[in-house]
């Protein structure tokens, strides 16, 4: 960077407008193209503007994934675009000129704006937001901070995280309370089967439910309102992990009726890799205990949950960039395109001989992962054909119930690459 385009860059974070404003790298790099394209489509409905090629190979131009593999894990963590990259880069840049100046008298004063934007993403209130890592410092915040008892009862499932389910576990072993799971056959295509399921195993010692928002194994779009609102006149609190359901899915989290919720931005957002988003209501945020420090741990400001003392601010501030390249697609024509995406290839293999989806095609159910198996195939064989064979990287499954393949498209996956997927199943289907 010269001299000129540091100071301009200097005076950008020190306004705060680096990432917030017409100066980002979003618009200088996409704002006539984009804004072109948007256009062209914008009397088409999300649904219908999801099958626009022309439209989305704009936005896949942003991306730089490497064109001889197709990655469709992106339910373990998605690429960021270009820009994203770009930021970080120059934030990085920025912190190695004087790290104890710039990182914390220039880039920490981001967060509260960045604070501000996740917010509105999230339908949320500022105050009720902090920014962390991941899903697991997130949800963990909240499992081991919540002031549960000796006795006092959890019930999630054995289909949830496997980190979610180690606390819990660490906490009943430690402290003594009683974590129970319950089990689920997916896919299931009755919210009220799922609701039933929770609520038969209440006891007048359950405190807390715990649901995955979509379950990261297969898929599944679980009913937390309505989990919730079985669970409230109860008086029990529900927490969510919308590891996969944030950034995709267009949804307020306040909507959920739940009462803390976790995510990943480094997922569907297409965040830098290593950021996550907490959200608590307001009025629980004093009871909770910060997992790492605070001089007041019982304040009700959500900024003791901060308090992770040197971290990476630029990987932090560049997530301001993902929001405004979210936000030049739109939440509900991002959620369609990739559920149009899932459903291009999974209606493709779902007849054919050998081949069983894990999956439900309603979109009520499901939007962009989705579990497959071949009849005599390990997942792991599977998955290692896939890429040996076609170089298409995916994820094999083995959890309790669950056996599959898990195959997970991004906005910046092209259906030749999916053309190339259904080939491929057919192909290795007709093998084993």
């Amino acid at each position: 960077m010269n001299l000129h385009g540091r100071r301009t860059f200097l005076k950008q974070a020190a306004t705060l407008a680096g990432a917030f404003s017409v100066n980002s790298l979003f618009h200088q790099a996409h704002a006539a193209e984009w804004a072109a394209a948007s256009t062209r489509i914008a009397h088409l409905s999300p649904e219908l503007a999801a099958q626009d090629e022309d439209y989305w190979s704009v936005i896949q131009r942003a991306y730089t994934v490497n064109p001889n593999l197709i990655n469709l894990n992106n339910g373990g963590v998605s690429p960021a675009p270009l820009v994203v990259q770009q930021a970080v880069a120059r934030y990085n840049e920025l912190s190695n000129e004087g790290p104890s100046y710039y990182m914390w008298g220039i880039l920490d004063q981001g967060r509260e704006p960045l604070r501000e934007r996740l917010a509105r993403l999230a339908g949320a209130q500022p105050g009720e937001i902090a920014v962390d890592r991941n899903s697991t410092e997130a949800l963990n915040t909240i499992i081991f901070g919540l002031p549960l008892q000796r006795g006092d009862e959890v019930i999630g499932t054995k289909q949830d995280y496997p980190h979610m389910i180690e606390a819990y576990r660490q906490r009943a072993l430690r402290e003594g309370i009683v974590y129970k799971q319950i089990s689920f056959d997916f896919p299931i295509e009755d919210d009220e089967q799922i609701v039933k399921a929770y609520e038969e195993a209440i006891t007048p010692n359950t405190k807390l439910i715990h649901v995955t928002h979509m379950i990261n194994w297969v898929g599944q779009t679980m009913p937390v309102r309505k989990i919730a609102d079985m669970a409230h006149p109860r008086g029990i609190e529900v927490l969510a992990d919308g590891a996969h359901s944030f950034g995709l899915m267009d949804f307020r989290i306040p909507d959920l009726h739940c009462d803390y919720f976790g995510t990943s931005l480094h997922k569907f957002l297409s965040a830098p890799i290593g950021t996550g988003m907490m959200w608590i209501q307001a009025d629980k945020i004093g009871k909770v205990w910060p997992l790492v420090c605070a001089g007041d741990p019982h304040s009700s400001n959500i900024r003791k949950f901060e308090d992770l003392g040197t971290r990476s601010f630029p990987i932090e501030e560049g997530i301001g960039e993902a929001i405004n390249f979210h936000e030049g697609i739109g939440s509900k024509r991002k959620e369609e395109r990739i559920r149009y995406l899932k459903d291009y290839w999974a209606t493709r293999v779902q007849s054919m001989p050998k081949v069983k989806l894990h999956t439900s095609l309603d979109a009520r159910f499901s939007c962009a992962i989705c579990g497959v198996s071949i009849d005599g195939m390990t997942p792991s064989d599977f998955a290692n054909r896939l890429f040996n064979d076609y170089k298409i990287h995916t994820v094999g499954i083995v959890w309790e119930n669950i056996s599959c393949v898990r195959v997970t498209p991004h906005v910046y996956t092209t259906t030749d690459d999916l053309d190339k997927l259904v080939r491929a199943i057919g192909e290795i289907s007709a093998k084993a």
